[in-house]
């Protein structure tokens, strides 16, 4: 069965369901339209307050992100830039030997 048979199929349940809940409801119809706008008013407070929750959760999780890609990044500057000064070091301390001796080539 298709995708969209079985969401059209859903619907049709869903909205029989509401029709035979609305026929046989134990209030009045006044009395169950207060109640379906209560509920959907519930529903809606309770949409809001997980939406800000996964807003904030989202927002927290980007923030430490972040932070670990900025601390990873300063970390490899700072290793790039040691190596590169014990690489100068290196060359300054002993300039008889060929470069290909550093790299361990020569040796």
């Amino acid at each position: 069965m298709e995708d969209t048979n079985k969401i059209s199929y859903f619907f049709l349940g869903l909205g029989l369901g509401v029709a035979a809940g609305l026929l046989f409801a134990p209030q009045s119809g006044e009395e169950t339209r207060v109640m379906l706008k209560n509920k959907a008013d519930e529903g809606r407070d309770l949409l809001k307050r997980r939406s800000e929750e996964l807003r904030d959760t989202a927002t927290e999780t980007v923030q430490r992100g972040k932070e670990s890609v900025s601390r990873h990044r300063e970390n490899l500057v700072s290793a790039l830039d040691a190596g590169k000064q014990a690489y100068r070091e290196a060359l300054h301390t002993s300039p008889t030997t060929p470069a290909t001796d550093l790299a361990g080539e020569g040796v």
